[in-house]
């Protein structure tokens, strides 16, 4: 609730925002405004996993004017805070099975794909570069280059953009990581697809990462790491 409160704050202070009448204006953000809507942004973010109807979205915001104008309808909120978080577990179990099911239609495609395999856990990895040097062990640390998609496309994660190559244990990564580098030789370029039991699971890792989501990953392996 302590970001509904932030949210709040920001809403009171700065019609660009979006809050009340003003969310349907367009929005001209100043240098100096794009700080503080940007906390609004993340704010907004971090209630992603309530998947909030139009109506619901309605009465929140009623709920944080009232709150900042001191015109709350209930004396005390802090009773509801247990059916708050009951509500949002609910609802991320619900994303997480949608999440899901569109994982295993995708993995389902992308294995029946030229070159690809399926391992028994369920990690689909196509070879997009043979590598030719010894293959890690889950002990060993390695060297890699690797992007991170969602199953819709989108980036949340790339060494690539970042210029600058990732060096980890494998039995420090999510479980999919361990098992399919381990599959690759050093030289080697892969796509896997990691179902999300093996990555993040009905947890997922907000706000990138949903609950339940598969990810693909184009990953490089440059050096096992002495």
């Amino acid at each position: 609730m302590r970001y509904v409160l932030t949210f709040a704050l920001i809403c009171s202070i700065i019609s660009t925002v979006g809050c009340g009448a003003d969310a349907a204006k367009p929005r001209q953000l100043t240098e100096e405004d794009k700080t503080p809507y940007a906390l609004g942004v993340m704010v907004g973010q971090s209630l992603e996993s309530f998947a909030l109807t139009p109506k619901e979205v309605d009465l929140v915001k009623a709920g944080i004017e009232d709150a900042v104008h001191n015109k709350s309808l209930l004396e005390d909120a802090t009773p509801y805070r247990e059916k708050v978080q009951e509500w949002q577990r609910s609802r991320i179990a619900v994303l997480a099975e949608k999440e899901k099911a569109s994982g295993t239609a995708f993995a389902t495609k992308a294995a029946a794909e030229k070159g690809a395999t399926k391992t028994t856990t369920g990690i689909v990895v196509t070879t997009l570069t043979p590598g030719t040097g010894a293959s890690p062990t889950a002990s060993d640390q390695v060297k890699v280059h690797y992007e991170g998609k969602l199953i819709d496309g989108k980036v949340f994660d790339s060494s690539i953009a970042r210029g600058e190559p990732a060096t980890f244990p494998l039995d420090g990564v999510i479980p999919c990581w361990t098992e399919a580098l381990q599959l690759m030789k050093v030289g080697g370029k892969n796509r896997i697809v990691c179902p999300t039991e093996l990555a993040y699971g009905e947890r997922g890792s907000p706000p990138l990462i949903r609950p339940g989501a598969t990810l693909v990953f184009d990953v490089e392996l440059l050096e096992i790491v002495k």
